[in-house]
This record gives C-alpha cells, sequence and structure tokens, in this order.
C-alpha cells in the first residue's frame, strides 16, 4: 500500500507541475513581452529628455522634435513585442489538451510500464527483509540426505556411463575388500574416485568422508573440495548444509581454492543472496584461468546473476596465454622455431604475472615454458617466488611444484 501510495503521489506531483507550466504558458509570455529591452531602452530615453530640458542640457523646441522621436520607435518596438508574445501563445483549448495528454501518458504509461515489468499485488520487501529471508532460507533449506532422496531417479539425476562389465566385478571386489580393511586410506581414495566415476556420487561421497577420516589433521583442501563435489553431485546440483561445511573446511585451508568458492558462490544464489554469489563468481572469472572448470559455468551464468544482484558487469575477455598444448607442440619443432614461438607467449605472460599477479595454473605455465626454452636459471626463479607468493596455498604450490619438476628446477 505505501507502495502505491507513493507512486500515485509522485506520477500526481509530475503531472501537475507539467501541466502548470503549460496554462501558465500565456502569463509566462506576457511577462517576457514586458521586460522586452527594446521597449525599456526608449521608456527611459524618454524619462531622460525631460531630465535634459531641466538641466538646460536641451531646449523646449529639441526636446519636444526628440520625444516624437523616441515615442515613434517605442511604439514600433511595442508593436513587435506584442506581435512576438501571440506568435509564441497556443490556444487555449491546445493547451488543455496537452495538459491531459501529459497526465494521461505519466499516469497511464506509468501505470501499464509497471503491469509489464513489476508484480503488481507483491508485498512490500525492505533489504533487511530480504536478507533476513534468505538466512532464514538458507538455515531450513533441505539436508543432504534429502537432497539425495529427491534427485534419486528424478529429472536431476545424471544419466549413468557404459561400463565394462569387468570393471565392475573389480570394483565390487574393492567393495568387499574395504569392508574388512577399514584403515586403507589409499583404498578408499579409489573406491571414492571410481564410484565417481560410475556416476555413484553418494557412495563415492561415503568412501571420501572416510579417507578424510583416515587422513585426520594431514588431509588438504582438495580432499574436502572432493567430498563437497561428490555430495553436490549425489543431490542434484544443491548444496546442501553438510556440502557447505565442508567447502568452509576447504577454504580454511586454502583460501583461494577456486572450486569451493565456486560451489559456495552457487549455494548463495540458490538461498536468494545473488549479491554475494556474484561477488564470489565475479572474483573467479577475473583470475582465471581460462582454463579452470569452473569458468565456462561461471561465465555462462554470471550476466544473469548480476541483474539479479543490480549490478551493471561487462565480463572480462577469455584470456590468453600459453597452454600445455602449445608448450607440447614447441617440442617438436626445430630449436630456432621453438624459441621464436615460446619466447613471444611467455613474454606477454611473464609480463602479466610480475604486474598482476595470477593464478598457480598461469605460474605453472610460465615455470614450464622456461624449462622448455632451457632458461632453468628464470624457471628456477619462478617457481621460488611462486612458493612465497602462494605460502599460504598448499594445493596452489602442488600445481606449480609439478610444472618444476618438469622443467627440472623442483625434486
Amino acid at each position: 500500500m505505501i507502495f502505491w501510495l507513493t507512486a500515485i503521489g509522485l506520477a500526481g506531483l509530475a503531472t501537475a507541475l507539467v501541466g502548470l507550466a503549460l496554462l501558465r504558458g500565456e502569463q509566462d509570455a506576457e511577462a517576457s513581452t514586458d521586460a522586452d529591452s527594446d521597449v525599456r531602452v526608449y521608456r527611459d530615453q524618454l524619462a531622460e529628455v525631460e531630465r535634459d530640458v531641466d538641466r538646460g542640457v536641451l531646449t523646449r523646441d529639441e526636446a519636444a522634435r526628440v520625444r516624437v522621436e523616441v515615442s515613434r520607435r517605442l511604439l514600433e518596438a511595442d508593436r513587435a513585442a506584442r506581435a512576438r508574445r501571440a506568435a509564441g501563445t497556443a490556444p487555449r483549448w491546445l493547451t488543455l489538451t496537452a495538459a491531459v495528454a501529459v497526465a494521461l501518458a505519466v499516469i497511464g504509461g506509468g501505470l501499464a510500464l509497471y503491469m509489464r515489468l513489476g508484480a503488481p499485488g507483491y508485498p512490500d520487501l525492505p533489504l533487511r527483509e530480504r536478507i533476513a529471508q534468505a538466512e532464514q532460507a538458507r538455515e531450513a533449506r533441505p539436508s543432504q540426505e534429502d537432497a539425495e532422496t529427491r534427485a534419486a531417479g528424478g529429472v536431476a539425476a545424471l544419466p549413468r556411463p557404459e561400463v565394462d562389465p569387468a570393471f565392475l566385478d573389480m570394483m565390487d571386489e574393492l567393495r568387499a575388500a574395504l569392508e574388512t580393511r577399514t584403515d586403507d586410506v589409499q583404498g578408499f581414495r579409489l573406491l571414492a574416485r571410481n564410484e565417481a566415476g560410475l556416476g555413484n556420487f553418494a557412495a563415492a561421497a561415503d568412501a571420501q568422508e572416510r579417507v578424510i577420516e583416515l587422513e585426520g589433521a594431514d588431509a588438504r583442501a582438495s580432499a574436502y573440495n572432493d567430498l563437497a563435489e561428490y555430495m553436490v553431485l549425489a543431490a542434484g546440483g544443491y548444496v546442501s548444509p553438510e556440502a557447505e561445511q565442508a567447502l568452509t573446511r576447504a577454504l580454511q585451508l586454502d583460501p583461494r581454492s577456486g572450486r569451493a568458492r565456486y560451489y559456495l558462490g552457487l549455494m548463495q544464489a540458490q538461498v536468494g543472496r545473488p549479491d554475494l554469489a556474484f561477488r564470489i563468481w565475479r572474483g573467479l572469472l577475473e583470475e582465471g584461468p581460462e582454463t579452470a572448470p569452473w569458468i565456462e559455468p561461471v561465465r555462462a551464468q554470471i550476466g544473469q546473476l548480476a541483474q539479479l544482484a543490480g549490478v551493471r558487469y561487462d565480463p572480462p575477455a577469455p584470456a590468453r596465454g600459453p597452454s600445455a598444448a602449445d608448450v607440447e607442440a614447441a617440442g617438436q619443432m626445430s630449436i630456432e622455431e621453438r624459441g621464436e614461438m615460446i619466447r613471444g607467449m611467455v613474454s606477454g605472460l611473464a609480463e602479466r604475472l610480475a604486474s598482476e599477479g595470477g593464478p598457480p595454473e598461469d605460474w605453472a605455465r610460465l615455470v614450464g615454458a622456461y624449462g622448455v626454452l632451457g632458461e632453468t636459471g628464470r624457471a628456477r626463479a619462478i617457481w621460488e617466488e611462486a612458493q612465497q607468493v602462494f605460502a599460504g596455498s598448499p594445493e596452489a604450490v602442488e600445481t606449480i611444484r609439478a610444472a618444476a619438476r618438469q622443467a627440472g628446477v623442483a625434486e
């Protein structure tokens, strides 16, 4: 009700102001004509003639001749001013018609636009209340078990891959073996990966939970990310409270974890906080790398998410740099060709990392590229710098370490 009263009041005020301006056009034109500069000048000149006679500047005869000439000019200026006023004043019936048309356009057009784009009948929902409702929805959302029950066999269920029967027999043996070897952490890792490969995401999540339990304090962020991802897939894309707990733990271990941030952004979008989801996904998209698995879904959805968040946003163009395929292809070239190709790609990447920084994958590419070029000194310097940059992210360091090993500058 408050919205309608405010909207009607503002529309009425705008209409009244425009109509008043139209209806007062004649008075404004009259005031403008009376203030015509030529008329004012000639009137002042007539008054000045009398003063000149009193001061003895003009004789009576001279004053009479001047007075006649100024009066003639005054009459001509007054006629011209009245003609301009008459030409600039519209007929009264036309003025009234324009005022009515403006009223219909402002009130009727605004109402029609709201009926098309607005939400008639929707109650007032201040920002504070919307945030509170989103928090309630987050706290009251279904558990992992409930979500898996809904997703099982429903439209959210993913198609099962075709598998060699021999592999299925091996999986049965692995499951049976782990029933007695309950402390075999490597066995449970293998079970989790293969259950996920078969599309048994709930079973994969159970196996991954056992992996984390066995690893204890040594469990890395990647282990919690795997657990959360299996849970989300088992729930048909829904981020449950249990999955959120795993993601939160992953971020505690690695604040730069891309997978954890992606799924937490998805969770915020699901509970009605597009503003927080946009903030998270924007960071992911702008940090890259373009080859990260979450970049494509983020890029596809961030435009709509920005609209829901009330933000105008133009996603950055896909970043380019030397890929693993580029480096591998360079290995098949001659020394001269390989050096020319890779140096052209590496120079831009090195400058960007030096000035702006970048994700661990880009640092790994740079180390690998220097290794292909045979510039082990530079590769080692980049590897040592990367260890300092990503000191708080063991997972990122491991990503770069793999490239450093290939370059021969790390064990």
